[in-house]
């Protein structure tokens, strides 16, 4: 276990590695994936995961494991930097590891904005200043239908809240996402009214389990997984933790989220995983591991994502249909 002492990730704290993936390995993954399609039996993902991965980034030293993680065994850096959902790089899968490589994450600010008591704009290393970071391994799904285990670095997202001091009539918090066309090409395409906005209610945020992440497999996030800091909410789908964040803002009525506003009958605000609710136009009783053997079977899908016992007191006497 890594313990993490201290907290401000100085730059004597860091490595910088430059380990890209090996080309044989690589290519062993090319030539598996052309035998696969020869066959007949390969699925789009399988194409998709025989790309190269994300470079390994910065090492994140001396972290604290938490014992809020899952014990699942967690999917691997291929898999996670290549299989992504980040629309401002492109709808497909793909697209994120493709387009984001130039995306420009340093120097960063976060605007901090609204019913709060220091209302400034944050360079990145100020909020992680005095932080301390720890791995969570959550369970990260998607409300197409598939799921990963993530090996998430961050800090509980009600610690920044906490110094940022919201006043009593902060009820919400929203967040948005860079939006910046010469980096994004995604933003071409009207597929959301952009920015990117998602938000939470107060109780959510200040919940354990909810972390701004700043890395994964202790290292820097890369770009297509939402570098240089994102919310991760892990008993909500995967749409609800958004990436690349640049404004924070503590509101009185309740945010009008990105896919909420696009779609109000298919994405609730909550978003909490919910079985017993389909989407209109899909099931979402069961979901599909990525990482699991391609004809493997389905597994049921798990109330708030397999976290009711320690999210479901937030939501007591609500309609979870109707609140979706």
């Amino acid at each position: 276990m890594l313990i993490k002492r201290s907290v401000d990730i100085p730059s004597s704290e860091i490595t910088d590695e430059k380990v890209y993936l090996n080309r044989r390995a690589f290519m062993r993954a090319a030539t598996r994936a052309a035998s696969a399609v020869a066959a007949g039996v390969l699925g789009a993902e399988s194409l998709l995961l025989a790309q190269a991965a994300a470079p390994h980034g910065a090492k994140l030293r001396k972290i604290t494991k938490s014992p809020l993680s899952t014990t699942e065994k967690v999917n691997t850096w291929q898999q996670i930097t290549t299989y992504n959902n980040f629309y401002e790089f492109g709808s497909d899968k793909d697209a994120p590891a493709i387009y984001a490589k130039g995306l420009k994450t340093a120097p960063w600010s976060v605007g901090i904005e609204g019913e709060v008591a220091k209302p400034a704009i944050w360079h990145l290393e100020d909020i992680l200043k005095g932080r301390s970071l720890e791995e969570r391994i959550y369970r990260h799904r998607c409300v197409e239908g598939w799921s990963m285990v993530i090996p998430w670095v961050g800090f509980p997202l009600r610690d920044l809240v906490k110094r940022l001091q919201p006043t009593a009539r902060a009820k919400f918090i929203e967040f948005t996402t860079l939006a910046d066309y010469a980096q994004m090409p995604g933003l071409r395409v009207p597929t959301l009214r952009w920015p990117y906005v998602e938000g939470l209610r107060m109780d959510e945020a200040m919940h354990p389990l909810a972390i701004l992440a700043v890395g994964l497999y202790d290292e820097v996030l890369p770009n297509q997984n939402g570098a240089p800091i994102r919310l991760v909410v892990p008993w909500k789908y995967g749409f609800k933790s958004i990436k690349s964040i640049v404004k924070i803002r503590f509101t009185e009525q309740q945010p009008r989220t990105a896919w909420n506003v696009a779609a109000a009958g298919e994405y609730g605000f909550y978003a909490n995983v919910n079985p017993k609710v389909d989407h209109p136009r899909w099931s979402q009783a069961t979901e599909r591991h990525i990482g699991a053997p391609f004809l493997s079977a389905r597994r049921p899908t798990l109330p708030f994502n397999g976290y009711a016992e320690d999210v479901a007191g937030l939501y007591q006497g609500m309609d979870l249909r109707r609140y979706f």
